[in-house]
């Protein structure tokens, strides 16, 4: 990338932000080019990534580059400009669906193996472990985060509230979190005194140690954390809450975030379903065992795995999986119509979305028969869960909250580097025998941290760098001087991580000219009240937090302020200099991708990627002094303005306007915005026959786009669509496509 060229790259992902990338693409280009500026694309979607992964057996026409190590790479480039659309973290179920679609489409990759035994299978497992959950965002946040709801966005919102259930003083909705055996009651940390390179063992009982991680390398001033939970705790924690649930008539929902914790919560997700069909389990384990069910994959993999069983054997075990529901709580249901439970698959339930939109509905959530119930919010790991406790407790005396009045809580997170908890999965294990697990000094022998923990525990070492927490520091003023608004840091004093984290923020903050400025540190539950308090007078406050809160909290308060957290602004400015620019805050929506599937319909909201989009026009006009890219970032927040007080997002319903009548729109608003500004002639004459053509074809367009809509499509595939026939799918508007080739000359 060169200074003469300014290069922006859009990241080509999953599901349906891809599909809304195949109808967007040209229209970015349509107007970047007169900037001068060149877009690139890179495929990071899961089949990409498993292809790259594994290239031996492919053609050459079918091999894949490794696009996400060369993104990696140029994040630490001064110049690098990204725009980062949501992708998916897969799960295993996931995973293993993408790579049988790609053997049907004849790319000679492995089986996934399940159940690794030998060396070959070990290492293919450990080849698609790497696409597995998260796999994306730790490779690309190479800055630390700055999320807030555009005033555009806040403004609709405030104009058009969405809707909002009532909460009652008398529900019976609560969280249920561990109260001992947990990762925040086992944690130890501390501040490394000089660089060091450290090792994770497991000093066993039987007097083996066990290397479980050979070399961590750490610098002065990082912060490393052991931490464990035990089994015995957690299963015991859900016999607790399963049967006060069954006692007392509340429905059970359990909240874990298996795709990005992607090593400890499928292991936290597989206890639960087990306990709650312990019968059947202590029954047919022998059987499910030789039939290689996981059972952290949730029921859909036991329900595979026994399909293939003989009829009388099948039905006798959905006999008495059915059977231990007569003495179990109701389960909350993902689709109430299909019968689809909580405990049906790990990513099917994340605590970041689940627990807003249970708070959203007045802290109810599905119930079997279809209607919304109170529930027992089960949070396992009790570190951040009792954030949510929090709000509802708010919630139950002081009602709702009020989209058309509430105040607005932007987020500083702490991310860069692999901050955290959202860093460990490479240093996450699940102990095989009771001993001690230590983090041993290589050179010296000292041992730096220490647990005793016992077989089935889960133990990691998160690790937060000292660079990044300077940064973090720095934007949170930075963002404090440039808004106006208060900050409060979210560090508990009573957490080992966070006491450090404490220290190492007043010693930074010192560094900065604050005065003026208020910046406050409370613990995570005062900050949570503060913070509320504010909001529903219709107070701004920003949430300076770690990792996790960070991923929670960008959920939490636009799904409460704004109905979604996909319209979220989402910067991050990366450490070496250059700009990621993520669409939002949401997942990749497959049940958008099933509506366009079955009734050419797509009901995603681009408009995460038409703010990213803005943002990285106005931040690259000032890097490179290019002021047409300057102009197209204002004109482009202009037509987003008109956008929304046109009302013309994607409607959910077949048949009314969806996401490609929308970027229509969006391209028509612009142009219009481009031909009638006068900081730059040239440019106004140009965009001026594309507006003038939109304009007069305007019912043209639109009818052609909603003229395909109500019957079944093809793309040809789900997680590695045709192009030619998504593309045929996703620009079905002749008029719309050739104004746009003829603006390009």
């Amino acid at each position: 990338m060169s200074a003469e060229k300014p290069t922006v790259i859009y990241t080509l992902t999953d599901e349906a932000p891809l599909l809304a990338t195949y109808a967007f693409l040209p229209i970015v280009r349509a107007f970047a080019e007169p900037a001068g500026i060149e877009i690139k694309t890179s495929d990071i979607s899961v089949a990409a990534r498993i292809l790259a992964e594994f290239p031996e057996d492919l053609t050459d026409e079918q091999r894949v580059a490794d696009n996400l190590g060369e993104l990696g790479r140029l994040t630490k480039q001064a110049d690098t400009n990204i725009i980062k659309l949501p992708n998916v973290s897969a799960s295993v179920p996931q995973l293993v669906a993408a790579i049988k679609e790609l053997q049907g489409k004849g790319y000679k990759i492995p089986d996934f193996p399940h159940n690794p035994k030998t060396d070959e299978e070990k290492e293919i497992r450990d080849g698609y472990a790497k696409c597995l959950g998260s796999a994306v965002n730790p490779v690309l946040r190479q800055g630390n985060s700055d999320r807030r709801a555009p005033n555009a966005v806040k403004e609709y919102a405030r104009k058009h509230p969405h809707s909002m259930g009532k909460w009652s003083q008398a529900s019976r909705t609560h969280v249920a979190t561990m109260k001992r055996g947990d990762f925040y009651h086992g944690e130890k940390s501390m501040t490394v005194d000089r660089a060091r390179s450290v090792k994770m063992e497991l000093k066993t009982k039987g007097g083996k140690t066990i290397v479980l991680k050979p070399t961590v390398s750490v610098r002065e001033g990082d912060i490393i954390d052991s931490m464990f939970m035990s089994k015995k705790a957690l299963i015991e924690f859900y016999e607790e809450q399963i049967e006060d649930a069954y006692e007392t008539g509340v429905m059970f929902s359990l909240h874990v975030k298996a795709t990005m914790m992607k090593v400890s919560h499928p292991i936290v997700f597989g206890h639960a379903v087990k306990t709650f069909y312990k019968e059947a389990f202590a029954k047919h384990q022998a059987l499910f065992d030789e039939l290689g069910v996981n059972v952290n994959n949730g029921l859909s993999d036991l329900y595979d795995k026994i399909e293939s069983l003989p009829a009388s054997q099948h039905d006798e075990i959905i006999r008495d999986l059915h059977a231990c529901h007569e003495h179990r709580p109701e389960l909350a249901m993902v689709d109430s119509a299909k019968g689809i439970t909580n405990f049906h698959s790990p990513s099917d339930v994340i605590v970041d979305a689940s627990m807003p939109a249970m708070i959203r509905a007045g802290g109810k959530m599905w119930g079997a028969d279809g209607r919304q119930k109170d529930t027992k919010a089960v949070n396992p790991e009790s570190t951040f869960a009792r954030i949510y406790q929090e709000i509802i407790n708010f919630c139950k005396t002081h009602g709702q909250f009020d989209p058309t009045t509430m105040g607005t809580v932007p987020n500083v997170g702490l991310m860069a580097q692999q901050a955290e908890e959202y860093g460990s999965h490479d240093k996450t294990f699940e102990i095989s025998e009771d001993g001690v697990a230590d983090i041993v000094d290589l050179d010296t022998g000292e041992v730096l941290l220490t647990q005793n923990v016992e077989a089935g525990d889960i133990w990691r070492m998160p690790i937060v760098r000292d660079e990044p927490i300077r940064d973090w520091v720095k934007l949170a003023v930075t963002r404090a001087r440039n808004s106006g608004m208060p900050v409060v840091f979210w560090l508990d004093q009573e957490r080992p991580h966070e006491a450090e984290l404490r220290k190492k923020v007043n010693t930074y903050l010192a560094d900065h000219d604050t005065e003026g400025l208020d910046i406050q540190i409370m613990s995570q539950e005062r900050a949570m009240r503060h913070t509320i308090e504010r909001a529903m007078r219709g107070q701004d406050t920003i949430a300076a937090t770690g990792n996790i809160l960070r991923d929670y909290l960008t959920d939490l308060f636009p799904i409460l302020e704004l109905g979604t957290s996909a319209k979220m602004l989402s910067i991050v400015p990366l450490m070496a200099g250059g700009g990621m620019y993520e669409t939002g805050a949401g997942g990749s929506a497959p049940k958008h991708v099933h509506q366009l599937l079955e009734e050419n319909h797509l009901r995603w909201d681009s408009l995460g990627e038409f703010l990213a989009l803005g943002a990285c026009f106005d931040d690259l006009g000032i890097k490179t002094n290019n002021e047409r890219a300057k102009i197209l970032g204002k004109t482009l927040d202009a037509a987003i303005g008109t956008l929304l007080d046109n009302n013309k997002s994607p409607s959910r319903k077949t048949g009314e306007l969806d996401n490609r009548g929308s970027q229509f729109y969006l391209a028509l608003y612009w142009a219009t915005e481009l031909a009638k500004q006068k900081d730059d002639e040239e440019l106004a004459e140009h965009f001026a026959p594309l507006a003038e053509a939109l304009r007069e074809n305007e019912d043209t367009i639109v009818a052609e786009l909603e003229a395909q809509q109500g019957q079944p499509v093809d793309i040809g595939g789900y997680y590695q669509p045709d192009n030619e026939k998504t593309t045929a799918v996703m620009r079905p508007s002749k008029t719309f496509n050739e104004a746009l080739a003829n603006s390009q000359g």
